[in-house]
């Protein structure tokens, strides 16, 4: 299982605004915290804030903030969400174009993995991520 960079940067940002509830961001703040594209995380920050978890504000003094508290952000919801695809074998989108699918095992195990996969997921919220707050405030020069 591998995540896109889509779902990575999504989990970034979130992380990012988790480290500064009492201030607004920028796009550009986190582009260059973690030396990303500031237009791949434009695409991000307008679905986070579709989805509710960010809150935006336009014009001066405004900026980007979470939405709602970490503790709400659940991690398997936000990789639900943004992971556009979770066949992890074709098979899993058509059945019809596996000659063996009516005795496969391993379709039945790839479906548990993944199942296992999100429900790990699923135990962890935004909060979680943040737990040492100090060390990664420092690592992103939010210090």
């Amino acid at each position: 299982m591998r995540l896109t960079a889509y779902t990575d940067y999504t989990l970034r940002t979130l992380i990012y605004l988790a480290l500064r509830p009492d201030r607004a961001a920028t796009i550009a703040d986190i582009a260059t915290a973690y030396r990303v594209s500031e237009a791949h995380l434009t695409k991000i920050v307008h679905q986070l804030g579709l989805a509710g978890d960010i809150a935006t504000t336009r014009g001066r003094g405004g900026g980007i903030r979470l939405a709602k508290p970490p503790e709400a952000i659940n991690l398997g919801a936000v990789v639900r969400r943004t992971e556009p695809d979770m066949a992890i074998v074709p098979c899993f989108g058509d059945a019809a174009a596996c000659p063996i699918d009516e005795a496969c095992v391993l379709s039945d195990a790839l479906r548990q993995a993944l199942d296992a996969f999100l429900a790990v997921l699923d135990r962890y919220t935004l909060a979680d991520l943040v737990v040492p707050k100090p060390r990664l405030a420092t690592l992103l020069h939010l210090a």
